[in-house]
């Protein structure tokens, strides 16, 4: 009975050891490493980190070089960088005419690059709409009865007054798009633009393989030479004009080029021992928005938090490898750009994997730790962080994270964005929906900040509570230790629900 009990107390003895291994390195997630990261990451030096521009390749820069330093292995072949391609337009040169008379750019007319086509638009009959409404529930619809398919249609800018959504640009381009319409001009009272539109256009992930949709603002008196009239009339007038097709020339032509920018995801791997061939993806983003007017968005909390915090993780795993505590699983560690543009790294990397997505157990996103929610006003501000995920994909989850929380941080895991209802749509918003879509159970921590300087010039280093932030990241990191060690991949039990984007 006494040697039983000696194997037993023996057992336990290390398997409590094992267990708290994590806590050894722990202490490597510090808030002075937390901090001299960050103050680079979301310093002037990187210009705001705008995806495709010199800022954020530099950034990217940093983040290998970190990488390096740590001695993780390079996550995409013998490099860290996943590149993939964005594009820029830009007019060289443009021209509208009706019906041999030339119109002046900003004057009479304007378009965004990405709203027209390269080459020569002919167009010999135009179809007035009125305002161009489709409003099911004010059972209101201007298209009816009009032929616009594949037409070009002219419409009044705004909802003439009858209070609906329907009579945003935005909306009247969906209707139009939906009954088979080739483009929109949209009559507006801008003009003369006191501002100038911008000939080099907003950079995008893809470029569009569908049919072109031509969107043109036009002032109201290019709408009354479409119209037929020989003076100008007033957006009032306009008003009374009788829908229908009127015959009239116009031409549109434009000469843009494309570039082709590059820009990456930054991925380090540290190798796990007897289930390295299964992965632990651990991930923030390093892009933010750049420079407006000359000022420079620091992008701080979103999501210079998340790329350091990826950063030190990494460190305090490297740490434990040292001191010969190699995780089982591999964990890999990255840092992608596009989050603000629409998800695009995390999208190009779900859509390109380099490990097998069904050999990812898991993927913990980090964006936005840094702060502490203005809006939240419990006495628990300072000792919470929001947990998205928690009940979808894998039961696995919440458990996990609930323990090394309760075990190590005792943190207030707040689940209020994982409600399908929530109006902000959290769940959509950050890089863990790219690996969530693909069937990857996800975990996002994020700081609930969308008022105060979120996506402001303000959202500046001397805003970041580092010791908020260090025991946000260290249960995150605690987290983490215990699904690559754990015997099994984490069970895909749960169907995900949620819609698409």
């Amino acid at each position: 009975m006494k040697k039983h009990l000696l194997v037993a107390f023996l057992f336990a003895t290390i398997l409590v050891s094992a267990q708290d291994k994590a806590s050894r390195y722990a202490p490597v997630i510090s808030t002075k490493g937390l901090k001299e990261k960050l103050t680079i990451i979301a310093g002037a030096e990187m210009e705001g980190r705008e995806t495709g521009m010199p800022g954020e390749r530099k950034a990217a820069a940093y983040i290998e070089e970190q990488f390096k330093k740590i001695g993780l292995q390079p996550g995409n072949g013998n490099s860290y960088q996943m590149n993939y391609p964005v594009y820029r337009d830009e007019v060289s040169d443009k021209s509208l005419r009706v019906n041999g008379r030339s119109f002046e750019w900003d004057k009479q007319y304007f378009f965004n690059l990405g709203a027209v086509t390269n080459g020569t638009l002919n167009i010999k009959n135009i179809v007035f709409a009125g305002h161009g409404i489709v409003d099911s529930v004010k059972s209101i619809n201007d298209l009816a009865g009009l032929d616009v398919k594949d037409k070009i249609v002219m419409v009044l800018d705004g909802d003439g007054g009858i209070g609906s959504t329907a009579g945003s640009s935005f909306a009247k381009m969906n209707a139009l798009r939906r009954v088979g319409a080739a483009g929109m001009l949209m009559i507006s009272s801008v003009f003369p633009k006191t501002t100038v539109t911008a000939t080099i256009g907003n950079i995008y992930f893809r470029q569009s393989t569908g049919s072109p949709f031509t969107m043109v603002t036009i002032s109201p008196e290019i709408a009354s030479a479409l119209l037929g009239r020989t003076t100008t009339l007033s957006m009032n007038d306009l008003k009374a004009v009788k829908k229908g097709t009127y015959t009239a020339e116009l031409q549109l032509m434009v000469a843009k080029k494309t570039t082709t920018l590059e820009t990456s995801n930054v991925i380090g791997v540290l190798p796990g021992t007897d289930k390295k061939d299964e992965y632990v993806f651990l991930t923030a983003h390093h892009d933010h928005l750049g420079m407006r007017n000359g000022q420079i968005y620091y992008g701080a909390d979103d999501d210079g938090s998340g790329t350091v915090s990826v950063i030190q993780m990494a460190e305090a795993f490297a740490a434990a490898v040292k001191k010969g505590d190699r995780p089982r699983r591999s964990i890999a560690f990255m840092t992608v750009s596009g989050e603000e543009k629409g998800l695009w790294g995390s999208e190009y990397y779900s859509d390109h994997p380099i490990y097998p997505l069904d050999k990812t157990t898991v993927n913990l996103n980090i964006d936005m730790v840094g702060r502490v929610d203005t809006e939240r006003q419990t006495a628990d501000s300072l000792n919470y962080v929001y947990v998205i995920g928690h009940d979808k994909l894998s039961s696995e989850l919440a458990p996990i994270n609930e323990g090394a929380n309760n075990k190590y941080t005792k943190l207030t895991l707040d689940y209020k964005f994982d409600d399908p209802k929530d109006v902000n749509r959290i769940y959509y918003r950050s890089d863990h929906y790219n690996f969530a879509r693909k069937g990857v159970p996800i975990l996002f921590f994020y700081d609930g900040m969308l008022k105060a300087d979120y996506h402001k010039v303000s959202d500046t280093v001397d805003k970041i509570n580092f010791e908020l932030m260090q025991k946000r990241v260290q249960m995150i990191y605690y987290t983490a230790w215990d699904i690559a060690n754990r015997d099994n991949m984490l069970k895909r039990d749960i169907p995900l629900s949620m819609p698409g984007r």
